[in-house]
């Protein structure tokens, strides 16, 4: 194997949906090399698709450059339910595709985006318990949840 793993990188549903911070870094911390090798690296695992939460286009060129399908759905840090369902249409249009892996990404792995991937697990009927949702996705970023993040987690009762 080559390339670099990606900062944060969790599998969320195994070889289907993984999350990690920005490829190549944010920032000033960006760099161009270290973002081609993360690009080869999600390349081996699988990933097929990157959906970008970032506000802005950034990457999508390269991206593009490494065959990766793209899609963009920009979030700010103050999220409702309405941005919810925006985000959970667009990782359900990311893997909709025969055989896409999609990565989730955004500059870093906050509340926003934990607690949208534990909502996806909830609005995609793999869990049905948003305390367990909350579980998961806690056990599976390594950090706790704050309530800006509870709170996108969808309770389907």
């Amino acid at each position: 194997m080559s390339g670099l793993e990606p900062r944060g990188f969790k599998w969320v549903i195994a070889g289907r949906l993984a999350v990690s911070e920005r490829i190549g870094g944010h920032g000033f911390q960006h760099r161009r090399v270290r973002r081609e090798e993360e690009l080869i690296w999600i390349k081996e695992q699988g990933v097929n698709t990157v959906l970008s939460l970032l506000p802005g286009n950034q990457n999508h060129q390269a991206y593009e450059n490494s065959s990766l399908r793209i899609v963009h759905e920009a979030i700010d840090d103050e999220l409702d339910e309405e941005d919810a369902a925006r985000v959970f249409k667009a990782i359900d249009d990311a893997l909709a595709p025969p055989g896409a892996c999609a990565l989730v990404h955004r500059d870093l792995i906050g509340d926003a985006v934990a607690g949208l991937l534990g909502g996806y697990l909830v609005h995609a009927g793999l869990i049905k318990d948003p305390i367990v949702a909350t579980s998961v996705i806690q056990e599976i970023t390594k950090r706790p949840l704050g309530p800006e993040g509870r709170r996108l987690i969808p309770d389907p009762s």
